[in-house]
């Protein structure tokens, strides 16, 4: 381990320590309640006050950390060594819709459809999603050339 990786596991451990020590004095929260509350397992954040960890903690989680603590995750991420003038790490595209699923969803909100059509559509979605899957063979019956 380096010696900077080793200053960071001590500082990210020292600012998670006192996280927990103001969550205990001035909210009278147990380690469980933290957890709760910042939706962050015991088992991840007992990890983080002892330094063990082979790889840096995931953003999401030291921000839901903060933010159920009511800090600001860039206190954390200075403690880790984060460049915070790099920003954000831009979301993935989502992979392209089927236009059949566009063309439902645009009904579902299109304030003309009546509410018995908007009920039929969200019965039929729900049939398809819910049904149980077919077997290989008969699957591929209607692709077969007759």
């Amino acid at each position: 381990m380096t010696e900077t990786t080793n200053a960071r596991k001590i500082a990210f451990a020292t600012f998670v320590r006192r996280a927990l020590d103001d969550a205990r004095a001035l909210r009278a929260w147990s380690g469980t309640e933290v957890s709760r509350r910042t939706g962050v397992s015991r088992q991840t954040i007992n990890r983080w006050v002892r330094g063990d960890w082979a790889s840096d903690p995931e953003a999401e989680r030291v921000v839901a950390f903060c933010e159920g603590l009511g800090l600001d995750p860039a206190a954390a991420f200075t403690a880790l060594g984060w460049d915070r003038a790099a920003g954000p790490r831009p979301a993935p595209t989502p992979p392209p819709m089927d236009p059949d699923v566009e063309a439902l969803l645009r009904r579902l909100v299109d304030p003309t459809v009546s509410d018995a059509e908007k009920f039929h559509i969200r019965e039929t979605i729900r049939y398809l999603a819910y049904r149980p899957t077919l077997p290989g063979g008969v699957r591929n019956r209607g692709k077969q050339a007759g």
